[in-house]
C-alpha cells in the first residue's frame, strides 16, 4: 500500500492543477525560485547552530553534562549510556544519529539500551533547528515559551520511551 502513496500524491495534484487550469511546471519554477532567498536567510542561524553543537561535542562538555546529570538521569529511567543523545538531539539531528549508531554498535541492536535509542529518536526533534528554520522566516522574536515547553516534551518523551521499551 505505501508503495503507492507517491504515485497516487503525483496524479492527485496534477489532476487539481488540470481542473483548477494552474500551469504546473510555471508554478513549480516560481517556488525554486524563492527557495533561494530562503537558503540565503536562513543559513547563518543553520550554521550557527551546527558550530554550536560541533563545539559543545569536541569540548567534552556534553560528556561532562552527562556524568552530572546521570544520577537524575538514571532516577527518571534513562539509562546512563543514553544522556548524551538526549542532551544532543534538540540540537543535532546528524550528530543524534552518529550517537545512535554508536549505541547500536556496542550494544547490538536487540539490547534494550538500543531500543531506549531508537525511540528516543523517533519521539523527538532537533528543537533548535526546527526553531531556527521557523522563527526565522516568520520574524516571531518572543520565543519565552516555545524552546522550554518544547525541551521538557522531549525529556518527558524521552522518560516514557525508556519506559516503553522496559515494559515491552
Amino acid at each position: 500500500m505505501s508503495a503507492y502513496i507517491i504515485p497516487i500524491l503525483f496524479v492527485a495534484l496534477f489532476s487539481y492543477c488540470y481542473i483548477k487550469k494552474i500551469n504546473t511546471y510555471d508554478t513549480f519554477v516560481k517556488g525554486a525560485k524563492k527557495s533561494i532567498s530562503l537558503v540565503v536567510d536562513i543559513f547563518p542561524f543553520i550554521a550557527t547552530i551546527m558550530i554550536a553543537v560541533a563545539l559543545l561535542r569536541a569540548s567534552g562538555i556534553t560528556a561532562i553534562l552527562a556524568g552530572l546529570l546521570s544520577p537524575v538521569f538514571n532516577l527518571l529511567g534513562i539509562p546512563a549510556e543514553l544522556i548524551e543523545l538526549v542532551l544532543l538531539r534538540p540540537f543535532t539531528g546528524a550528530g543524534s544519529y552518529g550517537l545512535l549508531e554508536s549505541v547500536l554498535l556496542e550494544y547490538g541492536p536487540d539490547s534494550y539500551i538500543s531500543r531506549c535509542a531508537c525511540v528516543i529518536l523517533g519521539c523527538s526533534e532537533t528543537i533548535f533547528y526546527v526553531a531556527t528554520v521557523y522563527f526565522s522566516q516568520t520574524k516571531v522574536k518572543k520565543l519565552l515559551y516555545a524552546i522550554p515547553v518544547a525541551l521538557i516534551c522531549a525529556l518527558v518523551g524521552s522518560i516514557i520511551a525508556c519506559l516503553l521499551c522496559k515494559v515491552i
